[in-house]
């Protein structure tokens, strides 16, 4: 199966993306997430594409579209090396996921973070702000006592 080696360079290349996303998020680096993200979603459409090409190579052998096929396809090789493979494809996407669920606390991390900042701006209840929404002062005539005279 060609496609095998491919998917495995592939995996190398999205768990690259995903290193660098989870660089730019630990230096709060928001200027550099958007080229990063728009790569990252090329590498993931390019996995997809391959993911369906091994598919189709296994119903094409007679192989069911699973992990059990895949396992019998497997098992059918006569050399190791397309094992080996998918042993590396396996380490690699697990890596991946795991490194994508990390840049997913450190992202929940800034929108918390973000949320608590516009809190203290807004007021985190709008009733203790000095001015109201139309820009006049809060506080009552009555608050103000002037001495005249």
């Amino acid at each position: 199966m060609q496609t095998l080696n491919e998917e495995r360079d592939a995996m190398q290349h999205l768990l690259g993306f995903i290193r660098q996303e989870q660089a730019l998020l630990l230096e709060a680096n928001i200027d550099g997430m958007h080229a990063i993200t728009v790569e990252k979603a090329g590498a993931v459409a390019r996995m997809t594409e391959l993911v369906n090409a091994r598919l189709q190579a296994l119903a094409a052998a007679g192989y069911p579209q699973n992990d059990a096929g895949m396992q019998a396809w497997l098992a059918s090789q006569t050399t190791g090396e397309a094992a080996a493979t998918w042993a590396e494809l396996l380490a690699l996407t697990h890596t991946a996921k795991e490194a994508n669920r990390i840049n997913g606390l450190l992202i929940n991390t800034h929108l918390t973070r973000n949320q608590v900042a516009l809190n203290v701006l807004h007021g985190a209840d709008q009733r203790t702000g000095f001015y109201g929404p139309d820009g006049q002062s809060k506080i009552s005539i009555a608050a103000r006592n002037l001495v005249i005279g």
